[in-house]
């Protein structure tokens, strides 16, 4: 025979199994999608910030120096220190209070650049055009998102005569140098009376790799500067920091689902070829016997293989890309980059990768079938080994199970090898199933500690009947919530929320500061280390805060609110998983930050028993409508734990399906090896359900171990892949949020794995129960 007539041979097979065709095909469109999902964020999140800061020559060290205390060519001889390969500046430099729209908008660092390029810091011009004249800023950051636009006015406040700027573009810099540009010379116009003159140096050096470096370099600088010059640095390993974000927080729990769908592709494939060759060795030998050569065999069956897996693997890239768009979203959102995309070479190495495994899965059977001989072939039929499985039956029958019970548990003993590979396949799918119930689950309880939605499920927002968009709330209105909080059948807690921009020395930029007007305690933020604030002088801070500094729990820092300087302690890291340094005490701690002002909101904690919806409605109601705060129920968790928890809950139903097809493809094999014993017992007067119970219990006793595998598996994954996911999003995590496993719950979860098992046994066990005995003798 040919080896056209191989081919022929191979797709005569494919067509007479259409089950097994599909269970391949399907297998590899789920693996293949999962591998194209996990490629595509790898490759988002190999190093966007380094290629963006190599290409804009961010700086590594951005120094504060007072000019009153060295001239202009004493800074600039440090451009020939050791290690200095480029310098720009000194550019005039200047902290402001501000105000848009007749809102606060916090503290604004803004440096003189005559121009967005040089040889440090190349700022990327957003929108608009770069700074022409006085009285006008280029901010840093993209445009839009509510905050002002191109041709929008900010107020520089705290002077002895207001200064208005026009908001004529926006920039980006890397390393988040400044908060906004303005023209040489406008300095001077809005320093602060009494504040001292400030400049700014950008560095770049040949060795800045490490927190140590940067240290080394800026005592470099220091020392080459007269005593009192230097007042302040920030290095661009905290830019760093803040821009990495969020944006890799998806990848562990994604490539874990990836190599769960591969490894159990690689299973099911070599499953599948290995039963059509155990289950052909009779048509192996006929073949052999009409000119078939070994090599024809192994391609006949390879082929039996390639075709639904070619089918499967392109299916399976167009669902990764679709799978991908949600997830590298979020990837650019964090990282500030406009958009990212699958690569190209992500789209060939998925589908390519998965069929070469497949090849390789299916090349051993495959190889075994080509060696047989004619005679060995036809000798072996379909049957096992003598021998095999005798023990375990005999076990069965002296523990007096029915009978159809006793020998369902003890057929998996008769092929040892494939009951092996459908155990692993079952709990591949079983800790999948867990792992993202648990995944899931810790998801919603970080949700939850940040968004607070259980401790305050009341806010008081500026979103009243009477708010407009330039109005700012009078003392007498915001004193008219405190008494209507306080005086309210419901309220069990109440306190004013204030916030704004501070500056700390060590910090690039500004940290968020939040000051509480009374207890806070019962908010219930989610503490990591450490504890919450309890006496004045506390403050409490984010990992963000902790990494950008260098300090750490039971440090002090020293904080300017603009209006003081203030040495505060940290005594505890809270979890907010957050690019953004933050910081958290009393107003009393925070001096300055508790003004009408800088109102954000009230947090409310209701009594036992009170209406959400009932309380809301009626403190709006004793607001009036001429309030312009009002209450609210709403709490934003950001958009990352929505698509996240689905992009598991459909992860993980993928990989019970590839499970699921698994386990029917070895039930359906096991039914066609055993035909003729089916249409036996069926002649012998076993009945339909007594048939279906036999079946079922093929695959129940494996079920039964891999869900004691898979359990504990699947609780170490979950805590592994929280960890990383917080270590991606550089925040630390309270111990609650992998605490998600109690034993009543685990065990229930384990039930998975004999659902996966029964859902895949169910469609042969059904066509073995309704088969008459002369059906079964002649498929046989």
């Amino acid at each position: 025979m040919n080896w056209l007539g191989a081919v022929r041979t191979a797709t005569g097979g494919m067509l007479r199994h259409k089950v097994q065709a599909v269970v391949i095909g399907m297998v590899l469109l789920i693996s293949t999608a999962s591998a194209t999902l996990g490629f595509a964020l790898l490759a988002a999140n190999d190093g966007p910030f380094q290629q963006a800061f190599n290409a804009q020559d961010g700086a590594h060290l951005s120094v504060t120096v007072n000019p009153a205390r060295a001239d202009v060519a004493q800074l600039a001889s440090t451009r020939t220190l050791h290690g200095v390969t480029a310098l720009a500046g000194p550019f005039g430099e200047a902290t402001v209070q501000s105000q848009w729209g007749g809102q606060p908008f916090g503290q604004l660092t803004l440096v003189e650049r005559a121009s967005p390029g040089g040889p440090v810091d190349d700022v990327v011009l957003n929108a608009g055009h770069w700074v022409t004249g006085p009285d006008q800023i280029v901010l840093n950051g993209p445009p839009g998102g509510g905050g002002p636009g191109v041709g929008s006015t900010i107020t520089v406040t705290g002077l002895p005569h207001a200064v208005t700027l026009t908001v004529v573009g926006f920039a980006s810099s890397i390393t988040n140098t400044a908060d906004g540009w303005v023209a040489p010379a406008e300095v001077a116009d809005i320093q602060p009376p009494g504040a001292p003159a400030s400049a700014q140096l950008l560095y770049r050096f040949a060795s800045a790799g490490t927190a140590a470096q940067i240290r080394a370099d800026l005592a470099e600088v220091t020392g080459a500067l007269p005593p009192g010059t230097v007042t302040g640095a920030g290095s661009w390993l905290a830019a760093e920091s803040q821009n990495t974000g969020n944006g890799a927080i998806m990848e562990p729990f994604v490539v874990a689902f990836a190599l769960i769908g591969l490894v159990m592709a690689v299973l099911i494939v070599a499953n599948v070829v290995s039963g059509a060759v155990a289950a052909g060795y009779y048509r192996i030998g006929v073949l052999k016997s009409i000119g078939l050569t070994p090599a024809q065999v192994v391609v006949a069956y390879l082929s039996r293989v390639g075709a639904p897996a070619l089918a499967g693997c392109v299916l399976g890239v167009v669902a990764g890309n679709l799978l991908a768009i949600p997830v590298l979203h979020q990837s650019a959102d964090a990282y500030g980059v406009g958009s990212q995309h699958v690569p190209w070479w992500a789209s060939v190495a998925a589908p390519a990768g998965m069929l070469a495994l497949t090849v390789l899965a299916a090349f051993a059977p495959a190889l075994r079938a080509g060696r047989l001989s004619a005679t060995q072939a036809i000798a072996a039929g379909r049957a096992p080994n003598a021998g095999r499985g005798y023990a375990a039956h005999r076990l069965a029958a002296r523990l007096r199970l029915p009978r159809p019970v006793g020998m369902g548990l003890a057929a998996p003993f008769a092929r040892p090898a494939r009951t092996l590979v459908s155990l692993a396949a079952i709990a591949f799918g079983a800790t999948a199933v867990i792992f993202a119930f648990g995944l899931s689950a810790s998801l919603s309880r970080a949700a939850g500690i940040q968004t607070l939605s259980a401790t305050v499920p009341v806010e008081i927002q500026q979103d009243g009947p009477g708010a407009g968009p330039n109005q700012v709330p009078t003392a007498a209105q915001d004193a008219a919530v405190t008494a209507v909080l306080r005086g309210w059948p419901g309220t069990a807690h109440q306190t004013a929320v204030y916030e704004n921009g501070v500056k700390v020395p060590g910090v690039a930029g500004t940290v968020n500061a939040w000051a509480f007007g009374g207890d806070s305690s019962w908010i219930g933020y989610g503490v990591i280390t450490g504890h919450w604030y309890d006496a004045p002088g506390q403050v409490d801070v984010n990992t963000a805060f902790l990494n950008d500094s260098g300090l750490s729990v039971g440090d002090t820092a020293t904080i300017d609110t603009g209006t003081a300087q203030v040495t505060v302690r940290i005594v505890g890291e809270v979890f907010h998983p957050s690019s953004e340094p933050t910081l958290y005490g009393s107003a009393q701690t925070l001096p300055g930050l508790a003004t009408p002002a800088n109102v954000m909101q009230w947090d409310v904690g209701l009594q036992p028993g009170t209406s959400t919806g009932a309380y809301v409605k009626a403190v709006n109601d004793a607001l009036g409508r001429n309030s312009p705060w009002g209450a609210t129920t709403r709490h934003d968790g950001g958009k990352f734990y929505t698509v996240a928890i689905g992009l598991i809950g459909l992860l993980a139903l993928m990989v019970a399906v590839a499970a699921g097809l698994g386990v029917l493809n070895t039930v359906l094999m096991t039914t066609r090896d055993r035909v003729h014993d089916l249409g036996i017992f069926k002649a012998l007067g076993m009945r339909p359900g007594q048939m279906l119970t036999m079946v079922v219990c093929w695959i129940a006793g494996p079920a039964v171990v891999a869900a004691a595998i898979a359990a504990p598996v699947a609780v170490a994954l979950n805590t592994a892949t929280i960890h990383a996911m917080a270590g991606t999003a550089h925040t630390g995590i309270p111990a609650s949020i992998t605490q998600v496993f109690p034993p009543s719950r685990l065990a229930l979860l384990s039930l998975a794995a004999l659902a996966i098992a029964v859902a895949g046994a169910l469609a042969p066990a059904s066509w073995a129960a309704r088969a008459r005995p002369a059906v079964a003798l002649r498929t046989e």
